[in-house]
């Protein structure tokens, strides 16, 4: 026995290509903040877009926008954590409910760290942009969602990345697509910090697993043990 009361949260079959794409999203990340260090305006890529003001978006579209910033927010992405970390318990998915909390942490601190180390703004001074903190946070939430529902469909290779790649697409698209139509962000943040949470979410759920099948290990080794020692 190995003591596992779940699956991995990293699924087997997406292992290898996971790593790839997380190699990958991490170059670009650095190519990006490379290019961008310490720049105040929108880059080349960045005037290919229609660029919004503040308040140029108006109506039910900036309700909509301003509805996924708010679950970007300190205060909205702690409820929202906290409601699918309670779900994934009730589910009884506790391996679940750590990828979630700590992947969001771990996405979230690594972009920030980032915007420290790359230095660009937008709107003046101390207004940090590099990578999108609100898109890395939603893509890592929904990359999460699809790798347990790759891992509870048991999907293979391909449809397994085909559908992680698409729904952290999704996400990472909706919430940029809102920091932008509100003027938080250059299009290339959003970019930023979609690849953001593909380099260190697949990291996190691989070490997550190490640590939880150790965990899970520890009193059968040690029942084992007890067993060899015993007098005869």
């Amino acid at each position: 026995m190995t003591g596992r009361t779940e699956p991995a949260v990293l699924p087997r079959s997406l292992r290898a290509w996971l790593g790839v794409t997380a190699v990958a999203a991490a170059v670009v990340v650095g190519v990006l903040g490379a290019l961008f260090a310490g720049h105040t305006e929108p880059g080349r890529v960045d005037r290919w877009f229609v660029l919004p003001t503040e308040d140029s978006v108006q109506g039910p579209w900036r309700d909509v926008a301003l509805v996924f910033d708010f679950l970007g927010e300190p205060a909205g992405s702690t409820l929202l954590v906290g409601a699918i970390v309670l779900c994934c318990l009730l589910l009884r998915r506790p391996r679940g409910a750590a990828l979630f909390a700590v992947g969001a942490v771990v996405a979230v601190g690594t972009t920030t760290l980032l915007k420290h180390v790359v230095g660009r703004t937008i709107h003046g001074p101390g207004n940090l942009s590099f990578p999108s903190g609100h898109t890395t946070f939603f893509t890592a939430l929904a990359l999460v969602l699809a790798l347990l529902a790759t891992g509870r469909l048991g999907l293979g290779r391909t449809a397994g990345m085909s559908l992680v790649l698409a729904v952290s697409l999704a996400g990472g698209a909706v919430m940029g697509w809102a920091e932008v139509a509100l003027g938080a962000h250059y299009p290339t943040d959003a970019l930023g910090g979609w690849c953001t949470a593909l380099a260190v979410v697949p990291a996190t759920a691989w070490l997550l697993d190490r640590l939880a099948d150790r965990m899970a290990g520890r009193p059968a080794e040690r029942m084992a043990d007890a067993g060899r020692r015993e007098p005869r």
